[in-house]
């Protein structure tokens, strides 16, 4: 049995460097690689290109590493919770690439399967279709996107066994099993590591073939992005 157990995040971030483009997984502030973020901060690479959902918010998640200055490019579906990254893309700080969310989760797919490009009718007469070449199938209009290519992928997940093999949990589900497989190394932080052959084959989302490195995360804060209440109706029966 391949295992692909590393010690701690220390390890599991070894090689990492300047310059690079970085995948991290999650969903708003649901299922971020925690861990692995407070590494790349602690570690100070810079002039990263950073491939995710969001941005963050402004002392949380990727916002720590914009804080930092790190990022030079990001690239990215949704961004309106961090006043921080509007600041230096408005000022010109920060390349920014915003891309359709379904686009964004196919070229993480595509490079997962090995795909190099694909057509999507998503962004076709906008600006996301700006020099890209365009094809037409079936009488409808589609752009072509490419596959992205990334030096490392950062997930997390709920539960992981030593072999690397994942399952993930609600929300979580949503970009980081697109990821898994899509850069040169994936990294994989999990609440609970287990030995090989613990879980259950038929609840695993992501098999071990996909993961390089695997490590149980710790401290985990778990921030919710927006809280929403409801006022207790006192009048109701």
């Amino acid at each position: 049995m391949i295992q692909k157990t590393v010690a701690d995040v220390h390890q599991a971030c070894h090689g990492v460097e300047d310059g690079m483009t970085l995948l991290l997984g999650g969903f708003g502030l649901c299922g971020i690689p925690e861990n692995a973020i407070a590494e790349l901060k602690r570690l100070n690479v810079r002039d990263l290109t950073c491939i995710s959902n969001n941005a963050g918010v402004d002392d949380f998640g990727l916002g720590l590493l914009l804080q930092s200055r790190q990022i030079s490019t990001m690239i990215a579906s949704y961004v309106g919770e961090n006043a921080e990254f509007e600041r230096q893309m408005l000022s010109g700080e920060l390349n920014v690439s915003l891309i359709p969310q379904g686009t964004l989760a196919q070229r993480c797919q595509a490079a997962q399967s090995g795909i190099p490009a694909f057509y999507t009718p998503a962004g076709y007469g906008t600006e996301v279709a700006q020099g890209k070449e365009v094809r037409e199938f079936n009488g409808k209009m589609h752009v072509l996107e490419h596959a992205f290519d990334a030096d490392f992928s950062f997930v997390k997940a709920w539960k992981g066994d030593t072999a690397g093999n994942l399952i993930f949990k609600g929300t979580a589900r949503n970009f980081n099993p697109n990821m898994c497989g899509a850069a040169t190394i994936t990294v994989a932080e999990v609440e609970e590591l287990v030995p090989a052959g613990t879980l259950d084959p038929n609840a695993i989302h992501i098999p071990g073939i996909f993961i390089q490195r695997i490590f149980q995360g710790a401290h985990y804060e778990k921030r919710i992005e927006q809280l929403t209440t409801r006022t207790k109706d006192h009048g109701a029966r």
